[in-house]
């Protein structure tokens, strides 16, 4: 077992890689009542396309189906449901799919072991009957049509289909009422056999516990079947530095105009570390150029151009990474045209150094109260982890970064060129 520390925030992790190939995370957390356990696959919606471990057939699934297989995975044999035995140890249990990772969780403060126990034993036993994905088609199905309706994600995934031409994350994590409807039994279970291999997966513990103890349940509880190994060898998307189009305007019932501004990474490849680096050092132009505090969110606040401010993210992964600028205006053009200008003009002056100085220490805060929160340690741990990074090491990243590497990534990625909008409108009465 290795230990993994952190001296400025004195937390260390246990690590160990198990007979069957699964990495298994331990934090101990005392003067912590509730426990947490996220037991999580690196797979998520975007992974469409593979080469089977097993027949070494490429295989091309439909879309939604790691949503799908997360949905069905509650289900058991008996016939009762996963969620019914956390209820009993007075557990609060959930899971999530994302576009690259899916996940189990639970949380509890008392019967954490024996909940433990549980969220093992269930991920390790699907129960897949063309009887039972048949009947889970029409929840899924009411659950991609309430989206449908949603401003917010249609705004989000509106953006993202503007951006990005061939690549999956471009398309709805739920998938389409039409692709959900072609999911069978026998392709559910390929990709759980291909994606749920052990050497494929990672538990993170964390709470006030005993680490001897905590490992010999995970030991005991894993199954000596459990290991349908082989490599995963992914067919990534030959996504380009093109656009699929610049705008995107669709009409919703909402009361004044949504607006989100994307910018495309250029295509790379970068090694854990730098991918971290790119990360941090944009969402520290963001927090400096976009976020409350901010000579453009103060303008446009006080002149009444936005409503609620704006909202501004960076996304990363291995194979894409994108910029939003979002919100609420009735002047668009106007909004359109400050956020434009302020980009530009940062472009030409440069990042104030004293604005530096002051986005970095409050990163650095945020870092260092993050770690209050065990869900937030737990989920964002295997996230970094499943691309390779350690998010221990996101201190000494983040302290080695110079408004240099600003500067620089101010001018490469807010590019014009590769800038897209998505606009949702109010319906006009006919």
């Amino acid at each position: 077992m290795q230990i993994i520390k952190n001296e400025l925030l004195n937390e260390y992790v246990y690590y160990e890689k198990l007979h069957n190939n699964m990495d298994v995370f331990f934090m101990p957390k005392e003067g912590f009542t509730k426990k947490y356990a996220v037991m999580a696959t690196n797979y998520g919606s975007n992974d469409l396309e593979f080469i089977s471990p097993h027949t070494k057939e490429k295989i091309r699934v439909n879309e939604g189906i790691a949503h799908f297989l997360e949905h069905k995975m509650f289900e058991q044999a008996d016939g009762s449901n996963a969620f019914d035995e956390f209820a009993k140890l007075g557990a609060n249990a959930n899971a999530f799919t994302n576009f690259n990772m899916t996940a189990y969780l639970f949380s509890s403060t008392d019967n954490f072991k024996e909940g433990l126990k549980h969220l093992i034993s269930y991920v390790q036993e699907p129960f897949f009957t063309e009887e039972n994905v048949e009947k889970e088609k029409g929840i899924i199905a009411q659950e991609i049509k309430m989206y449908d309706d949603n401003p917010d994600w249609k705004l989000f995934f509106n953006t993202l289909k503007a951006m990005y031409k061939v690549h999956a994350n471009s398309i709805d994590i739920a998938g389409t009422v039409e692709s959900i409807y072609k999911i069978t039994a026998e392709e559910l279970y390929s990709c759980y056999k291909t994606f749920y291999s052990p050497s494929n997966m990672a538990l993170f513990v964390i709470g006030e516990l005993d680490k001897d103890e905590i490992m010999d349940i995970v030991k005991s509880t894993v199954k000596d079947d459990y290991m349908f190994e082989g490599d995963i060898e992914r067919i990534e998307a030959l996504e380009n530095d093109e656009l699929r189009q610049k705008e995107i305007i669709e009409q919703l019932d909402v009361s004044v105009p949504m607006f989100s501004i994307g910018y495309k990474d250029k295509v790379s490849v970068l090694g854990a570390k730098d991918l971290m680096k790119k990360s941090i050092v944009t969402e520290l132009i963001l927090d400096i150029l976009f976020k409350k505090g901010s000579m453009l969110y103060d303008k446009l606040y006080r002149e009444g151009l936005v409503f609620g401010g704006l909202s501004c993210d960076y996304t990363e992964h291995i194979d894409y990474g994108y910029t939003i600028i979002s919100g609420e205006t009735r002047d668009l053009e106007s909004v359109k045209r400050e956020i434009f200008s302020a980009i530009e003009n940062a472009k030409e002056k440069g990042i104030d150094e004293a604005d530096f100085e002051r986005a970095k220490k409050k990163k650095i805060g945020s870092y260092i109260k993050s770690f209050d929160s065990i869900e937030f340690i737990a989920n964002n741990y295997l996230s970094y982890f499943f691309k390779g990074m350690d998010i221990l090491e996101y201190y000494e990243v983040l302290k080695a970064i110079d408004i240099k590497s600003l500067n620089n990534r101010l001018k490469e990625h807010f590019d014009l060129d590769m800038s897209v909008i998505s606009i949702i409108m109010p319906k006009t009465e006919n």
